[in-house]
């Protein structure tokens, strides 16, 4: 995923741009579409959602232990994301082929919606799900709380705000 200049340059590269991509939803159309990162975004036959210890407490994670946030300009329940462009290709919607599976300990509900591409994107209580590109390994929360919109939800559904 990174090149020569160092996971740490990276990340902090990376992060800058998440920064500067998704403060109020709004996206560059002159920008180029990238490719998900690792996977990210990529759908999967019936997304699975458990519960995971992290240094934030009990939250919500994919099959492969990875992080997922919702983002405070959606509205919780409207049945449609408002991330695309820029803030797309740093948080990648989180996707389906078929039903959402609710893990061990998921008490919320789960449902999906039609993500700004046209795949089928994951809800838990109404709010579209997202990965944060920046997560490198299963347990990174480096997305909580950026630009103060972006959250990690708990075992119910709740957003975990600091």
């Amino acid at each position: 995923m990174f090149k020569k200049i160092g996971r740490a340059a990276a990340m902090a590269a990376l992060l800058t741009v998440a920064l500067s991509g998704c403060a109020g939803g709004a996206s560059d159309p002159d920008s180029p579409a990238e490719e998900p990162n690792d996977g990210y975004g990529m759908a999967i036959e019936g997304a699975q959602l458990m519960v995971a210890d992290s240094t934030l407490g009990e939250i919500v994670v994919d099959a492969e232990g990875m992080t997922v946030y919702m983002f405070d300009s959606d509205t919780q329940g409207a049945g449609e994301s408002t991330c695309e462009g820029q803030c797309a290709t740093n948080w990648p919607a989180v996707t389906t082929e078929g039903d959402p599976v609710a893990g061990d300990g998921v008490t919320g509900e789960l449902g999906t919606i039609t993500g700004v591409d046209g795949s089928t994107q994951v809800t838990l209580n109404g709010w579209p799900l997202y990965y944060f590109a920046a997560d490198a390994e299963a347990g990174d929360v480096s997305g909580q709380a950026v630009n103060d919109v972006w959250w990690v939800l708990s075992p119910d559904g709740e957003r975990m705000a600091e």
